[in-house]
């Protein structure tokens, strides 16, 4: 198998796995269960989207016990299967990556980002942070500590 195409099975299980910890796993397992089903040539929709939710459940029960391997063990399935396919299919990558595409933005997967920062002025008496994305943060600081000298 093509080392892309590796790739893309295996972002495309990690991707999965991670979106049925999401609001929008309905969307996703519905799209996921589409694409399976054109792709093994049958149109019983249903009985992939029962998988994906047997799976769903496999992960939940994982995590409520802490289990990372069993966790792990789920994305390790979809990825074995997604190679599978595409290794039958190699056509399929252009449809896994644009349905990737849409349920999970590359920024949303973890995707690499530049992160530049700049810290003048002399010495600084607050937090400063470099990171990609931030959300949520409060920072409070108490009274100027006296400059040297």
């Amino acid at each position: 198998m093509e080392p892309e195409l590796a790739a893309l099975a295996a972002a495309g299980a990690t991707t999965l796995v991670q979106q049925m910890a999401t609001d929008g796993w309905a969307t996703v397992r519905r799209r996921m269960a589409a694409f399976l089903a054109r792709r093994r040539d049958t149109a019983d929709e249903e009985v992939l989207a029962g998988e994906l939710e047997v799976s769903r459940a496999d992960l939940v029960a994982a995590r409520e016990e802490g289990d990372e391997s069993g966790a792990a063990g789920v994305t390790a399935f979809w990825r074995l299967r997604l190679r599978r396919l595409l290794s039958e299919d190699p056509a399929a990558a252009a449809e896994l990556r644009a349905l990737l595409d849409e349920v999970a933005p590359e920024t949303e997967r973890g995707g690499v980002r530049e992160v530049h920062n700049t810290v003048s002025g002399g010495v600084q008496h607050g937090p400063v942070i470099q990171a990609g994305i931030i959300s949520g943060a409060h920072f409070t600081t108490g009274p100027n500590p006296p400059l040297p000298g």
